[in-house]
């Protein structure tokens, strides 16, 4: 889809004339740095079994966990991957002060790395570990190293506790306090920008929607349509890369 100049440039004035600014990212945003999709064709959940992901596996069977978790980190990170420029062009706006909250679906960090701050990650962060019994959190990168070199499961060095990657595992709850900081900016959103997100997973889908309902202006960029996209006032059916920077350029130059 061909995305016209003039609507770029609608979708910059609105920005710049909101109060508060929310973007919702998803699948779509990580992809374009080369990290497979979890459930489109030929995603990772088509390689790999998602019930080895429980959090009753885990508990259960924390070695084999930690095996299987080191195969799926590696096939996500198989040829090292980066922030794209809808990461960079994301992380400008909020550092031009037109972006207030970015709530992602992603774990792999890569929002931070490109420079965005305000980063609310209710599916919890892949770059992290947390000890199950002290809850001490720490970088995840020689976590998994051990666990390659056969260290399983890995323990935490304080309290030789078992570790747990810092994410939100098939059977668990998502993180409290970051759902009710998503659903707080989205009450607040004049302006609710969703990225790269089908919006077919809850509760991230319910976000855009409860902004729509208290009439924030929905903008949606995504390469196929979504549930939300006959609502929304832009919907931009186009590569984030794309559609993002020339966002930001009409921004902030």
């Amino acid at each position: 889809m061909t995305v016209d100049e003039s609507e770029i440039e609608f979708v910059a004035r609105a920005i710049a004339d909101s109060g508060d600014v929310v973007a919702l990212s998803g699948a779509g945003v990580s992809t374009a740095s080369g990290i497979p999709d979890f459930r489109g064709d030929d995603g990772l959940w088509e390689r790999h079994d998602p019930m080895d992901f429980h959090i009753d596996r885990f508990r259960a069977d924390p070695d084999g966990f930690w095996a299987d978790r080191v195969a799926l980190q590696d096939a996500l990170y198989e040829d090292g991957v980066g922030p794209n420029p809808a990461h960079h062009a994301l992380a400008d706006i909020e550092d031009a002060g037109h972006l207030d909250t970015l709530v992602t679906q992603n774990i792999d960090g890569l929002h931070q790395e490109a420079g965005s701050e305000e980063v609310i990650e209710i599916h919890g962060s892949a770059a992290r570990v947390v000890c199950q019994d002290c809850s001490r959190r720490v970088d995840a990168d020689p976590v998994m190293d051990r666990a390659r070199d056969g260290d399983l499961p890995p323990t935490c060095e304080e309290c030789d506790g078992i570790l747990k990657p810092d994410t939100v595992l098939f059977g668990e709850q998502l993180p409290e306090h970051a759902l009710l900081r998503s659903h707080a900016a989205a009450e607040s959103a004049d302006l609710f920008l969703v990225v790269g997100s089908s919006l077919t997973v809850e509760p991230a889908a319910s976000l855009p929607r409860e902004a729509a309902q208290r009439g924030a202006t929905l903008v949606v960029n995504n390469l196929d349509s979504t549930p939300l996209s006959d609502r929304a006032e832009y919907d931009f059916r186009a590569d984030v890369t794309d559609v993002l920077p020339r966002v930001r350029d009409e921004l902030v130059g």
